[in-house]
């Protein structure tokens, strides 16, 4: 998988100007393995940098299982295996620390038991209690139960003790992320409502729950897999439409508040060809992580799913910037943004700059 990145705040004709570098790989072919020489199973999952040890800690979902279906014509699924954790310095050599939050083999009224779904886990650190927070999309075979569930840690590593699920505010909840703010607030985002809308919801000072505080946004988009990131006081979000395990079109949206409005901005997809930016390269968005050392440098993370076997499921990195002129007029106004445009690039091969890694 490609894995470096050009600085962001580049135009494009300058990323040409790359160093030497061992990283980049042919995105369409190659299996992205750990430092054991097995597949990385992270699927629908996020980064946490942590600075207490430096490190960057890749949580998914582990889909290391036969794919099948419960009915004809149910979703294709993988039995709960639990979210796997890989800790890297380089963003390249990850290391495998574990099943950090294993499924449930016995209690089949356990949220994880491994008949029912676990998807997108994302981790972030409370300052206050010091504790790693994961929270999770949590449902049961059929997608009825469409809940979040929260897990805690002491490490970065786990092991996580599952807390408890729940239904936000008491609307269903399926794709979600949270996103932690530069004064340590945090934020649910999730696609409610048959997934026609998403909802912002602050949450609570230990991380464990929302508050009664909540905006609706993107009414009657059908968006999914939202995706937060900020840059100098804006913030940003991708999103994906809802279609299943096909990819589609992503889009873009920005805010100068989180809770919103959010207007939209347009597909971010640069380059390639026109399928590729229809399909958002064959992917769907799940996580975008910004670089310490070189502000306004972002990667875009995304799964690019195999439904008929889930865990060959394969990873697309790509840069993405911020700068220029929107595409599209706002959704509400019909006037053009203060922002300015997001873009993922394509590569099939692209790799970092000098002094990423600066903090």
């Amino acid at each position: 998988m490609p894995i470096a990145i050009p600085a962001i705040c580049l135009p494009p004709e300058n990323w040409k100007r790359l160093r030497k570098s061992i990283f980049g790989c042919h995105l369409l072919t190659r299996v992205w393995l750990d430092t054991d020489g097995n597949a990385i199973q992270a699927h629908g999952g996020g980064i946490l940098y942590d600075h207490n040890t430096a490190t960057y800690y890749w949580y998914g979902e582990n889909k290391d299982g036969p794919t099948y279906q419960i009915h004809p014509e149910g979703a294709h699924r993988v039995d709960i295996i639990g979210v796997s954790c890989y800790s890297s310095k380089d963003l390249w050599s990850w290391t495998h620390e574990g099943i950090v939050l294993p499924g449930e083999r016995t209690n089949i009224t356990h949220d994880l038991h491994i008949s029912k779904v676990l998807e997108r886990p994302k981790v972030i650190y409370n300052d206050r209690t010091r504790q790693y927070v994961m929270w999770m999309h949590v449902d049961d075979g059929n997608y009825t139960k469409a809940s979040v569930g929260v897990a805690v840690s002491r490490s970065p590593t786990g092991p996580f003790s599952y807390l408890y699920s729940f239904r936000p505010h008491g609307f269903d909840s399926r794709d979600m992320t949270i996103f932690k703010d530069d004064d340590g607030m945090a934020y649910l985002f999730y696609a409610s409502r048959g997934n026609t809308v998403l909802h912002v919801s602050p949450l609570t000072n230990d991380y464990l729950n929302v508050t009664s505080a909540m905006r609706t946004i993107l009414v009657r988009r059908f968006r999914e897999a939202p995706a937060v990131f900020k840059l100098r006081g804006t913030y940003y979000m991708i999103t994906s439409r809802c279609s299943g395990w096909a990819p589609n079109p992503a889009l873009a949206h920005a805010t100068h508040k989180i809770m919103g409005p959010w207007e939209t901005l347009g597909n971010p997809c640069v380059g390639g060809n026109h399928f590729l930016r229809l399909t958002t390269f064959l992917s769907q968005s799940t996580f975008v992580l910004p670089l310490p050392g070189l502000p306004g440098t972002f990667i875009f993370m995304a799964d690019r799913w195999n439904p008929s076997d889930l865990r060959d499921s394969r990873y697309v990195w790509l840069p993405l910037s911020i700068g220029g002129l929107a595409d599209e007029a706002l959704d509400y106004s019909f006037g053009f943004p203060s922002w300015s445009r997001v873009s993922i690039y394509w590569h099939r091969k692209w790799r970092l700059p000098e002094g990423w890694r600066k903090s």
